[in-house]
């Protein structure tokens, strides 16, 4: 879909904690070298009790702040939406507002917008169609946060696929000015591949209700051995729906993957990078943000975010360029976006992920921090 009206990202932010490098998890036993050596991972981003909606918060700060140059203040935004792959909390509760009480603070509606790792990609969707029909309010925030330190979840083997990292990320969507523009924006899915994710596992009751770990790779398992015992594999190549929805989102931005300045994708391992992504589309790593997230690794919806506001911080994308952003979740279904950069960034290199655990500065009309 080509946005046909104006929209702006008027502000970006990232929270990271420290990292757990591959090395010590291997010689700590947690992760076989092989499988090290396979990934080509070096580190992934660990929070240890550190709440998902709280890293959230720390992103959506340093959204926010940057923001505030356009003007925007928390009375202008019409909405929250906040995305989440794993549990936030207790059961019952809302995480969306417990992000918006700490950082817009006003009484705005609040979502969790769930389709998995696209789910950031599915809300910037969202939030154009809600800035275009609705002129009362000039920008919705956009938030991610996943911490997969539960005791039910083995990060670094739940799937070869990926490594699993914690993290929060955050995009203030605007009709404004801002420091990149929305050119266009889409999805498709494969619906026949649902299984993938769920293979040999009941729907009822939940897995996470009787203690079941979050394990991919057990799934993955069963399926291969209900393939080799003659069940039909699904007819469909989830590489070609990743390329065609890219081709497409492309051209309804009027250019090209050739033109592309960079692609900021889906933090996956190196084997899945190449199969997903770059050999579908025929890039090359570099095009991509796989030296940076290599140390990083997958931080949920974050991922895309999380790369561009490397690039645009460290001055790897300049104004003119377009940028592919690019994910992938279960269903099966793929997100994309083009969005053209407009404007440097002005604060130097050290600008960015928090990557010491320091939070990001307040925005200047955020609530204070007494009594939370």
């Amino acid at each position: 879909m080509r946005i046909a009206s104006d929209i702006r990202l008027a502000g970006i932010g990232s929270w990271l904690p420290e990292a757990v490098t591959t090395d010590e998890a291997v010689a700590r036993g947690w992760y076989a070298a092989a499988d090290r050596d396979a990934s080509g991972m070096r580190a992934v981003r660990v929070a240890g009790e550190l709440p998902a909606p709280e890293m959230a918060v720390r992103a959506a700060r340093a959204a926010l702040q940057r923001s505030a140059a356009t003007g925007l203040t928390p009375d202008d935004f019409g909405a929250l939406l906040h995305c989440a792959t794993y549990h936030q909390g207790p059961d019952g509760w809302s995480a969306p507002h417990y992000v918006l009480r700490h950082t817009l603070d006003r009484p705005v509606g609040a979502a969790q917008i769930g389709p998995g790792c696209l789910g950031m990609l599915a809300a910037l969707e969202l939030a154009a169609h809600r800035l275009a029909a609705d002129p009362s309010r000039d920008a919705v925030l956009i938030t991610s946060g996943d911490n997969f330190s539960a005791p039910v979840v083995d990060r670094w083997n739940a799937s070869r696929l990926f490594l699993l990292a914690d993290g929060g990320a955050a995009v203030v969507v605007s009709r404004r000015d801002g420091f990149a523009r929305l050119v266009s924006v889409g999805s498709a899915s494969a619906p026949v591949l649902e299984e993938m994710h769920r293979a040999g596992e009941q729907l009822f009751p939940p897995g996470i209700t009787v203690g079941r770990s979050l394990n991919f790779e057990e799934r993955s398992a069963h399926l291969r051995r209900q393939w080799e015992q003659g069940a039909a594999a699904p007819a469909v190549h989830f590489g070609e729906v990743v390329a065609d929805t890219a081709g497409r989102v492309l051209e309804e931005a009027g250019t090209s993957l050739e033109k592309v300045a960079r692609i900021c994708h889906t933090g996956y391992a190196s084997g899945a990078l190449h199969s997903i992504y770059l050999a579908p589309l025929d890039v090359e790593p570099e095009l991509g943000t796989w030296e940076f997230g290599r140390d990083v690794g997958h931080v949920g919806a974050a991922d895309p975010f999380i790369g561009l506001e490397h690039l645009w911080t460290r001055g790897e994308v300049a104004p003119g360029d377009h940028v592919l952003l690019l994910a992938a979740g279960p269903g099966m279904e793929v997100a994309c976006a083009v969005v053209e950069i407009t404007a440097e960034c002005t604060e130097g290199l050290a600008a960015g992920p928090s990557y010491d655990g320091t939070p990001a500065a307040p925005h200047p009309n955020a609530p204070k921090e007494e009594g939370r």
